[in-house]
């Protein structure tokens, strides 16, 4: 979350849904990371994804005039607190049962669906970055005390 929020500082909100070179949008990544979140820990609850999942799945990266950075920030951040909230509350002897992804049903486990949601999440942040890079002229501006 902390990432994410600094990488969107001063990101011009004109160019949210460009997609430079033909990558995937801004817009797209932070609905994307969003949604990734929302669904895994979903399947690893033992549950099926509900329609509004599924429109918001749907939608994912479609340019709409009236979604803002600031609700996709907002957005990303509260999920990730539901995402903390679900690890904390997850009894750990479940973390290797059985559970079912998507309408096929294909198997997977507690542990592996957290694991790829943090892989997967990671993947579009790095995404994120260089598409955010690409939009502000190429200039990647060192994050505070990361190093980088």
């Amino acid at each position: 979350r902390e990432e994410v929020e600094e990488l969107m500082i001063g990101f011009p909100p004109e160019h949210l849904w460009d997609r430079p070179a033909g990558m995937a949008s801004v817009g797209f990544h932070l609905q994307h990371l969003t949604g990734v979140l929302d669904r895994l820990f979903t399947y690893a609850r033992g549950e099926v994804l509900s329609e509004a999942q599924r429109e918001c799945l749907e939608g994912e990266g479609k340019p709409d005039d009236k979604i803002t950075v600031e609700s996709l920030i907002q957005n990303f951040g509260q999920q990730v607190d539901r995402a903390i909230a679900q690890l904390k509350t997850t009894d750990e002897s479940t973390l290797t049962e059985t559970r079912g992804v998507g309408r096929a049903q294909i198997p997977s486990t507690v542990i592996g669906l957290y694991t790829h949601a943090a892989e997967h999440t990671m993947r579009h942040v790095g995404q994120l970055l260089v598409t955010i890079a690409w939009v502000k002229g190429g200039r990647v501006e060192r994050l505070k005390g990361s190093g980088r």
